[in-house]
């Protein structure tokens, strides 16, 4: 049976993935390699926080990996709208589309266990 963190993590390898398959789209120019540079490095550290959020050390640690994913996705999907925006693909991308839902919802799910993480911390230490 599979936990939500091991769906997490396997939504993480697929955003990854995709972005990857961008590289061969996007690198056809300086600009693109730039964009693609940014989106490659804010989406694939924001997996690899991921990672190192589900090992934390303690709540706090959990929170602050947490959040350094939150940052690094909010980066994704910024780059992934000005690729969007600049026409940087010219044709509608399949992958494009999913990356753009995929960011937002990944963000929205990755705030969500921020905040919900954070009210635990909160609960543990007014209890001692």
């Amino acid at each position: 049976m599979s936990s939500f963190s091991d769906d997490m993590s396997e939504r993480f390898m697929v955003f990854v993935v995709n972005i990857i398959k961008l590289e061969k789209l996007l690198c056809k120019t300086y600009s693109g390699r730039h964009i693609y540079g940014q989106l490659f490095r804010s989406g694939t550290s924001a997996a690899a926080n991921y990672e190192e959020a589900r090992a934390g050390e303690s709540r706090a640690d959990f929170i602050h990996k947490m959040q350094i994913v939150l940052k690094e996705l909010r980066e994704s999907h910024f780059w992934i709208k000005f690729i969007i925006a600049a026409k940087l693909i010219t044709s509608e991308d399949e992958v494009l589309k999913f990356l753009f839902n995929e960011s937002k919802e990944l963000a929205s799910i990755t705030a969500k266990s921020v905040v919900t993480a954070k009210s635990k911390l909160g609960k543990n230490s007014s209890q001692s």
